[in-house]
């Protein structure tokens, strides 16, 4: 588990992480999101002991990580994949760190196996695609056999057979009870893989909750109705107040409204119906709006256009 209690640092007079407070609980996988500059990275470093908080504490299973008496059995991180010295192979990466922590060579060959990596156990880790390098600090992540992990942004560079492996890792580590902590930006990936979502911006909390209630929270459903009756069905929805919109020639999305309100208004007109279905809203679409006025750094909304030979 991991706590963070009223964590705050400062950077002069920059809040990089606000009075914070969440819990990490074991045998879910918990995402942490924010846009770019909100804190996430910072927070983790915290939990971690790697910078000192200016207010607050944060706690792995009960203690600061330092206080852990044999600190990876606790808590395995993948922070920066690339951080390793690149003339050494990934065998003798993994052997330094086992040796700093009394951890055998038997371990090293377990998690080699485990990731992957040993066709390549043998290269200089310079030579290693970024794919491999993300592989790696998750081998050592493991190193401890971990009761925690705390991972960031784990699948960059990965190919969807790499994905696909991370994400059973993931949600096999959590169903045997333990904690997982997990950053990313790849919204796609994190809702099929995250129970529960923690959100912040601008160093501050904006959301803790279920996956399944955050995007309850944000729905709009949208009914996707299609009609030869097109003009008579638009009609009576908009006299109902309700938002249409014509996608294509048979075709109306209407949001605010629920496929038995659109069938109702069908058979009131005698409207025949060829696809009545409804979606809600997707992680991404929640995310954007929970966090688009926490954004530190926008994307210009020109028009860019380039000339012949410019």
């Amino acid at each position: 588990m991991i706590t963070a209690q009223n964590l705050t640092k400062t950077y002069g007079d920059r809040h990089a992480v606000s009075d914070l407070s969440f819990t990490v609980e074991p045998g879910k996988v918990t995402g942490f999101l924010g846009p770019n500059g909100a804190g996430k990275s910072t927070t983790m470093r915290l939990i971690l002991g790697l910078d000192r908080p200016s207010a607050g504490r944060a706690t792995i299973n009960g203690r600061p990580l330092a206080a852990h008496e044999r600190p990876l059995e606790q808590v395995g991180a993948l922070l920066e994949a690339r951080a390793i010295h690149p003339g050494r192979s990934a065998r003798n990466h993994l052997r330094a760190i086992a040796a700093t922590a009394g951890i055998s060579r038997q371990r090293v060959d377990q998690v080699i196996e485990l990731t992957g990596l040993e066709a390549v156990a043998s290269k200089r880790v310079g030579k290693f695609s970024l794919g491999m390098g993300q592989r790696l600090g998750v081998a050592a992540a493991l190193l401890g056999d971990p009761q925690t992990l705390i991972l960031d942004e784990p699948v960059n560079g990965l190919d969807p057979d790499g994905i696909r492996w991370i994400r059973g890792l993931l949600r096999g580590f959590a169903a045997e009870g333990r904690t997982v902590f997990l950053s990313s930006h790849l919204m796609s990936e994190m809702a099929v893989t995250a129970d529960h979502i923690i959100v912040i911006g601008r160093g501050r909390l904006l959301r803790d909750m279920p996956m399944r209630e955050l995007l309850a929270e944000s729905s709009r459903c949208t009914v996707t109705v299609r009609t030869p009756d097109v003009d008579r069905l638009s009609d009576v929805l908009e006299g109902r107040q309700l938002e249409v919109r014509r996608v294509a020639g048979d075709t109306l999305h209407v949001t605010g409204a629920t496929t038995d309100e659109v069938g109702r208004a069908a058979a009131s007109v005698s409207a025949t119906l060829l696809e009545l279905t409804q979606s809600g809203s997707s992680l991404e679409e929640a995310y954007m709006a929970l966090t688009e006025t926490e954004v530190e750094f926008h994307t210009g909304e020109r028009e860019l256009s380039w000339e012949a030979g410019a």
